[in-house]
């Protein structure tokens, strides 16, 4: 039995992280009356969370150090341009955890996911309303520091790189491409991760410069494993996923898949039935955001401005709708 097998029956058996050693002593903090454990923006957007336990948050998840574990709160923030905005997107973290949660019981691949269930040794002590459908219970993994970018079609830096060079990170491809043309074959384009700023695609040499030559190998054909059978799982459903990324870490040697897996916040989902190469797709993510802020006056070079109701409603529906095409 592997070690992630036992953790995990052991949540699915009723196991209480208060008893299991190394972990937080939650049940000894006490909330403080100065700050609030969640902020909501005015359309009920949970925009963060604020339990006082230790905590490191990203663009979109707020992540607790519960000693063994962690603990991922998916928040409805959402970011463009490298900024997070000041409006959130209702519902959105519940939705990216309910498709993440499909993808890592579906793919054949180890994962660090023990449950979506909140722990007693939390729900025991704090209002957990606002935290419900949006928790990961995870193993902890050394983190790798790359980005495992899979592309299957010619968008995005793909594209301006192809444009420029003729080549997405050193994988030569035929002259003459279109933008979002399919590949002849999927490619592995993997990227250092940046904690401000843009990532910077890199090519398989510099990861195996820095993680040597097997590693570097397996989370290349560990990556466009996942990506082949999550594309025909998607094109069952009649969509085209056109690229994503993947993290991975270790956890005693073993290659594990991390983070949150193929949902709109890191892939590009295009529907088959509108697919038409040589222009720009509709996608299943941050469009309507991206759009409007393009168009609104901002010099995307000072802090965003809120997104008009209109254009909330527009996204929501469109992480919605990934949601039931891919995971339902």
């Amino acid at each position: 039995m592997s070690v992630s097998y036992s953790v995990r029956q052991r949540f699915a058996t009723g196991w209480s992280l208060a008893r299991t050693a190394g972990v937080c002593q939650i049940s000894e903090m006490t909330r403080s009356t100065d700050s609030p454990l969640y902020r909501m923006d005015a359309l009920g957007a949970l925009l963060g969370t604020q339990l006082p336990i230790p905590r490191r948050s990203g663009k979109v998840r707020d992540v607790y150090d519960l000693g063994e574990f962690l603990l991922i709160v998916s928040t409805d923030r959402i970011s463009a341009f490298d900024y997070i905005l000041p409006s959130g997107i209702p519902e959105k973290g519940r939705l990216l955890t309910a498709m993440s949660e499909f993808w890592f019981g579906r793919l054949d691949v180890r994962h660090h996911l023990i449950s979506t269930e909140i722990p007693l040794a939390i729900s025991s002590q704090f209002d957990v309303e606002p935290l419900q459908g949006r928790v990961m219970l995870t193993e902890k993994a050394e983190v790798i520091p790359f980005e495992c970018v899979v592309r299957g079609y010619l968008e995005g830096s793909g594209l301006r790189e192809y444009e420029a060079t003729g080549e997405i990170c050193g994988n030569r491809l035929p002259p003459g491409l279109k933008q979002c043309d399919r590949l002849p074959e999927a490619i592995f384009t993997p990227a250092t991760k940046a904690d401000q700023g843009h990532d910077e695609n890199v090519p398989i040499e510099r990861m195996i410069n820095q993680l040597g030559s097997e590693l570097a190998h397996r989370l290349r054909d560990t990556s466009l494993q996942i990506y082949r059978a999550a594309c025909d799982h998607a094109a069952s459903r009649g969509i085209l996923i056109a690229d994503t990324k993947f993290e991975f870490g270790l956890v005693d040697g073993e290659l594990v898949l991390i983070d949150e897996v193929l949902t709109p916040d890191s892939s590009r989902f295009w529907s088959a039935d509108t697919f038409r190469p040589g222009r720009a797709q509709p996608s299943f993510d941050k469009q309507f955001v991206r759009e409007w802020l393009s168009q609104c006056g901002w010099d995307k070079n000072s802090e965003p401005p809120p997104l008009p109701p209109e254009v909330i409603e527009q996204t929501a529906k469109k992480y919605q709708e990934a949601y039931e095409r891919l995971a339902r």
